[in-house]
């Protein structure tokens, strides 16, 4: 027993890291006041001290009361128990540092951590590695700093259930990675499915979209299918095809690769290492057509069997001009004669005797390459190759305006692009910057001298845990999780459903911000990943608050509790709740976005129409926001 306001009990049981404390009578109470500051003792969350001689063993409360209790104690039906995990030890003059060299043993005193505990752990020198996100939930006066260099190149990932403010953290988190004051060097590129982030960070952001806005500063997104490796290209392309025409295929695409670079000087690839998978330029729009011609076309019947363009049996007037003979970069195929092989007829036309059998799959590539939904992918602006494969700029450029711009950040808006491709071009997108920064690892533009993050909004859409399911995107973030670490390459996984992203990929992620999260199997999936075992402490998941969140993992010195840091009101993403009741009336001068409680105007229906066929949400209509007198009703 002792007199010292803080002390809470004694150890009573210690199974490696989780030590059972039997509470004392006067600490059972659940409120201490100690040098005029009150604290809740004994709560799930909170943190606990044991002085050892020269140093202080930290630990978090994960249980308490009966459960908490030693399986085999005399007490166990005593409900002032409380189990704690020890997460670091403390020494005079050396601050905090995660792990223990020691263990309490029976009898030590546990004592309350008071707020000048809680600034010895939390210290942290002036330092650019450590960027605040935030004050502590349990101490308000108290920075919470996390460490950038283990949160970037150990991956982390932001977990919260829609309306617990993971999009608004993730764009404070961003904007304050991209202070061009403090890190000039940052490159962060976001994967956004839905288009949030553009508003957030336009002023340090480049921001390419399908269906860009010029005016906005926005560029256009192209992703150029000849980068894509076959099991990206084949699978949006003709889809899935035997081995005999699969084979076919890839040779056809390796000789017009090989054809582009006749004759040309490509530094770092020669003819002879040309393959199906090569990053060089080649004509999508003449493999169609060759292809298309092979399943399609008729001849008019030679000695010898020719069928050569020569022999084709073209459609034709009555002025004997061909009704069509088809545009290869317009996507026209040729129009061919009926075959007939009529006995007394000496004009004999048969079709085409090609040994493939993908005319149906060919025939889809034709329309796929008529839509302008993929002009991006098949149009991809200076990089289109031309028939010959000649192109205006080449992977560096694409390359430099993604990973290497003016600005820090690069936002890859897909809001545009068909759900059904969104898997494989989230795949493709990851493997071809992955690829270059790997084989760029000793160069200053490579992630060793220059680290790249790359944030994933909505991750569950494309890492689902399905067998089969987004096999492109999951491969690509698998090997970022494992080899990035090597080659500067970080990722940020952001999801209000972590169950349906794949454990292995989740279980990567050196820290977890995690908010509100309702669901049991997301709070599941959460505990599981995690790299401190603190049940318990994910336990309170459902009642934080809004912008609340708890940060575990190698990115802070110990489990925390904490309140995030807003950005300002116009540095918030485009993911706010929609207000069903808002202050003011257009009676009273308000001219905003009217909830059901506003009169309104006779609805035109007209700009809603032009929007959704211009895929632009952006309105042209100017809105005021009520002043503070307006929104009191004076």
């Amino acid at each position: 027993m002792t007199d010292d306001a803080t002390y809470l009990g004694n150890v009573e049981d210690v199974d490696g890291t989780n030590i059972r404390v039997h509470l004392s009578e006067s600490a059972a109470g659940g409120l201490s006041f100690i040098r005029g500051q009150s604290y809740r003792v004994g709560q799930v969350g909170g943190f606990v001290r044991f002085p050892l001689g020269f140093a202080d063993l930290y630990g978090v409360i994960s249980q308490v009361g009966a459960s908490a209790a030693p399986t085999n104690e005399v007490g166990a039906s005593s409900n002032k128990w409380v189990q704690v995990q020890l997460v670091g030890e403390g020494r005079p003059g050396r601050g905090f540092d995660r792990g223990v060299s020691q263990y309490p043993t029976i009898g030590d005193a546990a004592h309350v951590v008071t707020e000048n505990d809680l600034r010895v752990i939390y210290a942290r020198r002036k330092d650019l590695r450590y960027v605040r996100v935030g004050a502590l939930a349990a101490a308000e006066s108290i920075p919470a700093r996390i460490d950038i260099d283990a949160m970037v190149t150990r991956h982390c990932a932001v977990v919260g259930s829609t309306g617990s403010g993971k999009s608004t953290t993730v764009a404070g988190l961003l904007a304050m990675l991209s202070d061009n004051q403090v890190y000039p060097s940052a490159r962060i590129l976001v994967i956004d499915i839905h288009g949030e982030y553009g508003s957030a960070l336009r002023e340090r952001a480049s921001i390419f979209r399908t269906n860009p806005n010029i005016e906005r500063g926005e560029n256009p997104l192209y992703v150029p299918y000849w980068a894509m490796n076959l099991d990206e290209l084949l699978p949006i392309t003709v889809g899935d095809l035997e081995d005999a025409s699969r084979g076919a295929l890839v040779d056809k695409i390796t000789e017009l690769k090989r054809e582009s670079l006749d004759g040309k000087e490509r530094k770092g690839i020669e003819l002879a290492t040309v393959t199906g998978d090569s990053p060089i330029p080649f004509s999508i729009h003449k493999l169609w057509f060759d292809l298309h011609c092979d399943m399609h076309a008729t001849h008019y019947e030679q000695p010898g069997g020719s069928q050569s363009k020569a022999t084709w049996a073209l459609k034709k007037d009555e002025e004997g001009t061909p009704v069509q003979e088809g545009d290869v970069m317009k996507v026209i195929p040729p129009v061919f004669r009926d075959p007939k092989d009529n006995r007394s007829d000496p004009e004999k036309i048969r079709l085409s005797r090609s040994s493939l059998n993908i005319r149906r799959p060919i025939d889809s590539l034709g329309s796929k390459l008529r839509d302008p939904r993929l002009d991006f992918l098949f149009w991809p602006g200076p990089y289109l190759p031309n028939e010959k494969g000649e192109i205006e700029l080449d992977l560096d450029s694409l390359l430099r305006s993604w990973v290497g711009g003016d600005k820090p950040v690069a936002i890859l808006d897909l809001s545009g692009i068909a759900p059904s491709i969104q898997s494989e071009l989230v795949g493709t997108l990851l493997r071809v910057v992955y690829d270059a920064l790997f084989w760029a690892r000793n160069l200053p533009e490579g992630g060793r001298e220059r680290p790249l993050l790359i944030v994933l909004e909505e991750a569950h859409a494309y890492l689902g845990t399905q067998t089969g399911e987004s096999a492109s995107a999951a491969a690509a973030v698998r090997r970022i999780a494992r080899e990035g670490r090597k080659y500067g390459i970080g990722i940020m996984l952001v999801s209000q459903r972590p169950s349906d992203i794949d454990g292995s990929v989740l279980s990567q992620c050196g820290t977890i911000v995690a908010m509100r999260l309702s669901n049991a199997r997301d709070r599941s999936s959460v505990t599981a990943a995690a790299t401190d075992s603190l049940a318990g402490l994910f336990a309170t998941l459902p009642v934080l608050r809004t912008g609340e969140a708890i940060i575990v993992g190698e990115a802070v010195s110990i489990p925390m509790r904490t309140l995030v840091d807003p950005p300002g009101p116009d540095r918030k993403p485009d993911s706010a709740d929609p207000t069903v009741v808002v202050p003011g009336s257009k009676d009273e001068g308000y001219d905003g976005p009217g909830g059901w409680n506003q009169s309104r105007d006779a609805p035109d229906y007209r700009e809603v129409v032009e929007l959704w066929r211009r895929q632009d949400a952006q309105s042209t209509r100017v809105y005021t926001t009520p002043t503070d007198e307006e929104s009191n009703g004076t």
